[in-house]
């Protein structure tokens, strides 16, 4: 492959993911948690998380990913000003790490006899611009990128940022029966719904939503109250996929939406390799007895905090990978796991200090955050799985924590 030039290298605007015309989020929220406190009716006055997470996150037109306000970005609202982002992602820290991911890329669709990429949950559309023009000047042949994401609004931002690339990016809402090639996910698997596991009293529950006194007997249709949702716990025989050990009460969560699109991966990809980015942890470390609070958080504004219930469809929510799980899952359905490691580990053995030694002042500056420990460097992971004859992915070259898994 040609090596890469860095001189057209494009710097992300602050306020680039700034949607104009959004409507207005209290009026957005309202009708969501309307719609929502009705769902809550629906199912007899409870719901378990999962199926609460991704109503906030997915239901069209009103939900957090489906309404056209703003999310990814590197600054918050200013007082008195536009709205601004809720948080940031790799891409948008850097354009350095997708030219560093497309060096994976490039040699994972060689060493697969692939062409198409495939990426989901493509936000912007940075990281699909970053690895098309690293992979365009590393002259790799590429037929089609392929993007899945259920967006609307998303996916018209990327469509108007990725017109340079013409018809070689494509957009679907579900995937093919058979696929090859380099699949992505950066970002993706945290914000697949979770079920909560609480241990109260020695004893597990399924945590759920109900509605807030007085919500419930609201007249079908009245909007509820701010505050119109509550936890509400049920006995169940759900378990962690590991013993916690003591007898504290301890919440947790469970993963069966992000291991069931692993098996469909599986199931579909005929030949190509997967490359899973995101904030986690093996499993030992998921369910480390110490960690009795769970990891599901909410992010606006670049703020995070604990709590789902409020504010619903104007924040995201997400929680920690299981990685343990997904190579699992992976393994259960006839993949390969061809590596786990750090994203800082994994963007350095792809070459990330060479592009940053090459480029300007502002752009190492700001790619470091990538590799810090402190930042993204360590709390990141990166895994690979694929079909076919096992190969040593670039990116785990050094530091391949599989062993851990």
């Amino acid at each position: 492959m040609k090596p890469l030039s860095l001189t057209s290298l494009p710097i992300p605007e602050p306020h680039q993911a700034q949607a104009a015309g959004h409507p207005a989020a209290p009026t957005v929220s309202d009708a969501l948690a309307q719609h929502m406190a009705q769902e809550v009716r629906d199912q007899g006055g409870w719901m378990g998380f999962d199926a609460f997470m991704a109503l906030v996150l997915y239901t069209p037109g009103l939900g957090y990913y489906a309404a056209d306000l703003p999310k990814f970005g590197a600054m918050p609202a200013a007082p008195g000003g536009a709205p601004g982002s809720d948080f940031v992602t790799a891409p948008e820290i850097s354009p350095l790490f997708g030219y560093a991911l497309a060096r994976q890329v490039a040699q994972a669709l060689q060493a697969t006899g692939t062409d198409e990429v495939w990426e989901f949950g493509a936000g912007t559309g940075a990281l699909a611009e970053q690895v098309l023009s690293a992979l365009r000047e590393m002259q790799v042949p590429l037929a089609r990128y392929t993007i899945v994401d259920l967006s609307g609004s998303l996916r018209a931002r990327q469509q108007s940022r990725l017109a340079p690339f013409g018809a070689q990016v494509q957009w679907v809402s579900e995937l093919p029966a058979q696929m090859r090639g380099v699949v992505l996910g950066n970002e993706l698997i945290d914000a697949m719904p979770v079920q909560l596991l609480s241990r109260v009293g020695s004893v597990w529950h399924e945590r759920g939503v109900a509605l807030a006194a007085g919500t419930d007997a609201a007249a079908q249709g009245a909007a509820p109250a701010i505050n119109a949702f509550v936890w509400a716990d049920r006995p169940t025989t759900l378990r962690p996929p590991i013993e916690i050990e003591g007898d504290h009460d301890y919440l947790t969560e469970i993963h069966p939406q992000s291991e069931a699109f692993v098996r469909t991966l599986a199931q579909r990809l005929e030949r190509g390799a997967v490359f899973l980015l995101d904030y986690g942890f093996p499993e030992a470390e998921y369910y480390h007895p110490q960690r009795h609070m769970g990891t599901v958080m909410c992010h606006q504004a670049h703020r995070s905090d604990a709590d789902p219930l409020v504010r619903v469809g104007q924040k995201d929510i997400t929680a920690h990978v299981n990685f343990t799980a997904l190579a699992l899952a992976a393994q259960d359905a006839g993949m390969e796991v061809l590596g786990y490691t750090s994203q800082a580990h994994f963007l350095i053995n792809c070459g990330l200090v060479a592009l940053m030694q090459a480029a300007a002042l502002p752009v190492r500056a700001s790619a470091q955050r990538l590799i810090l420990e402190h930042e993204m460097g360590e709390l990141f992971k990166v895994i690979a799985l694929g079909v076919g004859a096992p190969w040593q992915p670039l990116g785990f070259g050094r530091g391949d924590r599989m062993h851990r898994l």
